[in-house]
């Protein structure tokens, strides 16, 4: 038998074993028969991040992804571009873009399910958030003094706050509407010090303070946030602010659902519910009570997120429990049940932008969960990564 059709067979085996494990059961199948993993852009000289954990960097329809471009040492300036994923093209959306970091670059995300990209930044000493067409390639400044947390990439909704070195007059939630340019007033901090008045006390007492950092549920209907007082003004220092608490309210129903006091790294599951945390532990938004997943190693789990059906959850973390040295980074996914995991991807994660704020890999799943993105700094620059699935590849072929 040929070389070729030999080895095409063996790998059209792998993937039938796969896609027969996964049917059973086993949604970790796709990835425990080595999974594709290379960088999403090619091997030029500049950082390539992609924002964070709490938004995929994939359009919602799987054709484009979305990064933040810097050749700047320290990836603190830069544009938002688009790659095409069929023919690689890329697409400058926006320019001249100063940010607080490499850890979130300009916050840049989808919305109005593809039609427009979201991001915020500085300009000529001035702090907005702003909305890209697509298409067009028109950019809006929709918000001046205002940054935006993260929205849904199927939605025109998207929350903004102050800055949280010097909030202003915006230290309440605020929503903006990308498609009207509205934005609207929701939650104020005295409603915050209402439902939590030992905790304001205990915690905030006459300090300054503002709501930091909103993330929207994924059906829209919730939010939660942590509380910022402002430090020493400078935006690009950890003595920016000093941050604090998880509050969580309901929007449907305007009211306050919990507050837990350490923030951590939360994520939505896809049921709109509940809250994915580090160490693989879930808590429901409703009361906050919480559980961890059982029978998973120890790992810290720095930024954990669900796949889009809720049956996995990948996280980065340190490998010291796993042999390696405190430098090495390894992409993990789990089974959502418990138990059974694999170890992704393992990289040196020591080098990459020199922000004072060290860009982490932050991964998330693509739309159809077939596709795990991450930022890796292994050499010089920081570049963005995907790892595919198997199964995957029977959709290209």
């Amino acid at each position: 038998m040929k070389p070729r059709l030999t080895a095409f067979l063996t790998a059209l085996a792998t993937v039938s074993v796969a896609g027969a494990a996964e049917r059973d059961g086993d949604p970790l199948a796709a990835w425990r028969n080595s999974p594709s993993v290379r960088a999403v852009t090619g091997p030029a000289e500049r950082h390539t991040i992609h924002a964070y954990f709490n938004t995929c960097p994939e359009s919602p329809d799987g054709r484009r992804v979305l990064f933040f471009s810097s050749t700047t040492p320290d990836s603190h300036r830069g544009e938002v571009r688009m790659l095409d994923r069929a023919s690689g093209k890329e697409t400058v959306l926006a320019t001249n873009i100063n940010c607080e970091d490499a850890h979130r670059a300009a916050c840049q995300q989808w919305a109005s399910n593809g039609r427009r990209v979201v991001f915020h930044g500085e300009r000529n000493s001035e702090w907005f958030t702003a909305a890209v067409d697509v298409d067009s390639g028109r950019e809006r400044v929709l918000a001046r003094g205002l940054l935006k947390g993260w929205g849904q990439p199927q939605s025109d909704l998207v929350p903004l706050y102050g800055p949280h070195w010097k909030p202003g007059e915006h230290t309440g939630l605020e929503l903006l509407n990308v498609e009207t340019g509205e934005i609207r007033k929701s939650v104020g901090v005295e409603a915050i010090k209402a439902a939590y008045p030992d905790w304001w006390a205990k915690t905030v007492g006459d300090k300054p303070v503002q709501v930091f950092f909103p993330i929207l549920s994924p059906d829209l209907k919730r939010v939660f946030w942590k509380m910022a007082t402002p430090g020493n003004g400078n935006p690009r220092s950890k003595g920016a602010s000093e941050r604090y608490g998880l509050i969580c309210y309901s929007l449907e129903e305007s009211r306050f659902l919990f507050m837990r006091g350490k923030w951590s790294h939360p994520a939505w599951h896809p049921d709109g519910r509940t809250i994915v945390e580090m160490g693989f532990t879930l808590f429901d938004s409703s009361d906050g009570t919480h559980r961890r997943v059982p029978g998973l190693p120890a790992v810290r789990g720095d930024h954990p997120s669900a796949s889009p059906d809720g049956k996995l959850i990948v996280t980065d973390t340190t490998l010291e429990g796993f042999g390696g040295k405190p430098t090495e980074w390894g992409i993990v996914v789990a089974d959502a049940r418990g138990t059974n995991h694999v170890i992704l991807h393992r990289f040196d994660n020591s080098r990459g932008a020199r922000s004072w704020r060290r860009s982490h890999p932050h991964p998330v799943f693509s739309p159809d969960g077939r596709r795990i993105y991450f930022n890796v700094s292994s050499d010089a620059w920081t570049r963005l990564y995907v790892a595919e699935a198997a199964v995957a590849a029977r959709a290209g072929e």
